[in-house]
């Protein structure tokens, strides 16, 4: 009989014929780790901002600077450097990466992907998506 039967994890699991003891140990660490993990990653993302993680909608004003994850994007910060009703400039990795977009547009740094949804006045509504090569 091809039959699988489990109880709780201290009881005996009946699986195709032979007998063997479910660990408790297993179970445990690999529930500690999903839910540990889980509840430490946005603590570890607010402590350095909301779009250190590379996933935002953010308003800002020029100069702006915002922290992203440096081994997830190649740079730890992203500078808005001005801002007008035409464009958005902005740099990252110390001046090596700068571009511009209008209102609409993207600009791609790496693999972090920044849309300027709209500009208002002095301020730009900015939206941040991480990419896959």
């Amino acid at each position: 009989m091809n039959r699988i039967r489990r109880l709780t994890a201290a009881n005996l699991v009946t699986t195709a014929g032979g007998r063997r003891r479910a660990t408790t140990t297993a179970v445990t660490l690999t529930m500690a780790g999903t839910l540990g993990f889980g509840l430490m990653t946005p603590a570890a993302s607010a402590a350095n901002g909301p779009c250190y993680d590379g996933r935002c909608k953010t308003t800002v004003s020029a100069p702006r600077t915002i922290k992203v994850d440096s081994r997830k994007f190649g740079f730890g910060s992203l500078k808005i450097t001005s801002i007008s009703s035409r464009s958005v400039k902005m740099s990252a990795a110390g001046g090596s990466l700068s571009g511009s977009t209008s209102p609409g547009g993207t600009v791609k740094f790496n693999n972090l992907k920044i849309w300027v949804k709209s500009v208002s006045g002095s301020k730009a509504n900015l939206q941040l998506f991480p990419m896959r090569y």
